[in-house]
């Protein structure tokens, strides 16, 4: 994955980058000296900071202030249309933030990745960043992450969830593996992610649910895929979570 240091802003407000990824590539932890707008045109991502998890289906972008240590996953193959902006226009200052992506901001996206490096910031193509960086400051956000714990050993049963949601260890096993007693583990967890072990990885699969029907997953799939033992377990509880079942989410 090439990174903004190979691409010196030379007084531009951003640059954009195209790039295509295979299924199951992974970009270790690093942080870049520009703000960065991470938006896959097709195919899903999962991005991992210190503080939070997020996926990132292509109808949304995640913004990373400059500096963000983060970790980038492709779950399938990836078409990848990022920016690097100079954290002058950072929109939230020290926070990351999952946003919609509009299909005029999608439109603006894909033509700014096409510029080159030294573009002419005073004609057409300087005229369209000002105006992509005002969209991207007005998009709303979008719930598509969740708290990670600083604890190593935490860190590491949270990963793993990550990974593959339908794994069905339960806390005695996760706390075992970890070197925790379960009185330990639950306690951990509660104090480190703000919620029991069950709402958490709940919130990790309906995440994960919510990028794969929006990346055009049939239901049934999406359901067993992320741990439900039948489709209708998992509408129930993606209708508890988002006062609508999938279907209807699908269709909107």
């Amino acid at each position: 994955m090439k990174h903004s240091h190979d691409y010196p802003l030379k007084a531009r407000p951003m640059i954009g980058l195209e790039d295509e990824y295979a299924a199951g590539f992974v970009d270790p932890g690093h942080s870049h000296e520009h703000a960065q707008f991470l938006y896959a045109s097709s195919g899903v991502m999962s991005v991992v900071t210190p503080d939070s998890s997020f996926v990132i289906p292509p109808q949304r972008a995640l913004w990373l202030p400059a500096g963000t240590m983060h970790e980038v996953s492709c779950r399938g193959a990836v078409s990848l249309r990022t920016l690097y902006i100079d954290p002058v226009h950072d929109i939230d200052p020290g926070h990351c933030r999952v946003l919609e992506v509009s299909d005029f901001l999608k439109a603006l996206v894909l033509e700014v990745v096409k510029f080159p490096a030294e573009y002419d910031l005073d004609g057409r193509e300087g005229r369209i960043v000002w105006l992509l960086l005002d969209e991207i400051r007005r998009m709303p956000g979008a719930p598509y992450h969740v708290p990670m714990p600083s604890d190593p050993r935490l860190a590491r049963v949270c990963r793993a969830i990550i990974a593959n949601p339908a794994d069905q260890r339960d806390i005695d096993a996760w706390s075992s593996q970890i070197g925790m007693s379960r009185r330990t583990f639950t306690r951990a967890v509660r104090q480190e992610l703000g919620m029991g072990f069950a709402l958490w990885r709940q919130q990790v699969r309906l995440m994960q649910a919510v990028s794969l029907l929006a990346a055009g997953r049939s239901i049934t799939s999406v359901a067993f895929d992320v741990g439900y033992e039948s489709p209708s377990a998992f509408t129930a509880m993606f209708h508890r979570a988002f006062g609508e079942p999938p279907s209807a989410y699908v269709s909107r």
